[in-house]
């Protein structure tokens, strides 16, 4: 589902530059679960930016699906992603002016979906929020914002979801709670899972770890 081959970031720094990954081999398979685990500064979200297609690499090359995501211009790339993948942000990403239901309706519209109304209810009713569909974020917890962040990103059944720190904003008790229904969500829909963490007890519940230190895969 995700190949990346000699993946790097580099970017100035005063008179030299900083090297951000450097030449990173990563293989994930459909329907595997991924941590993408290290230190604050290790490049972790920058790498999950670059799969994503959100960033563009100084070197090397990313495949999603079989498709080589850097050979497609921002329109292309922007299209794959809203066929391919789903986001779970830290910071979550609701649109403020916008009430829990019509969040997670919106990428359904931008795909053209007839019936969004209808299934941005039913996904919000599997997270637990039926009963708020009306509410606009500020009146929602932090909790509950990520479920509606949840209820989006698996709106669209999508093949790979990739979540930076998706807990981050969170106290340990709701936290877990999330990771709960994330790690559920996905078992049921198959789908492919790029999880960025610091937390181990988190990583420990995929299927594989990938280590970054200083930019570079260690382990």
């Amino acid at each position: 589902m995700v190949t990346a081959a000699g993946l790097s970031k580099v970017v100035p720094n005063g008179d030299g530059e900083l090297v951000i990954l450097h030449e990173i081999e990563l293989e994930v398979m459909a329907g595997e679960a991924v941590a993408i685990v290290g230190a604050s500064g290790s490049g972790k979200s920058t790498l999950l930016g670059l799969l994503a297609g959100l960033d563009t690499p100084s070197a090397g090359s990313v495949h999603l699906d079989g498709v080589d995501l850097f050979a497609l211009g921002e329109d292309g790339r922007a299209a794959l992603r809203a066929r391919l993948l789903g986001f779970v942000f830290q910071s979550f990403q609701l649109l403020p002016a916008l009430n829990a239901q019509e969040n997670v309706m919106l990428p359904l519209e931008l795909a053209g979906s007839g019936d969004a109304a209808q299934r941005a209810s039913a996904m919000l009713e599997r997270v637990g929020l039926g009963e708020r569909l009306g509410h606009y974020p500020k009146y929602l917890s932090g909790g509950e914002q990520q479920r509606v962040a949840l209820a989006r990103a698996f709106v669209m059944q999508p093949k790979l979801l990739l979540a930076d720190e998706p807990t981050g904003n969170l106290d340990a008790a709701t936290g877990a709670a999330i990771i709960d229904l994330m790690f559920s969500l996905n078992a049921a829909a198959g789908t492919t899972l790029v999880l960025v963490t610091h937390d181990d007890a988190i990583a420990r519940r995929c299927q594989r770890q990938i280590h970054l230190v200083g930019g570079r895969v260690v382990r």
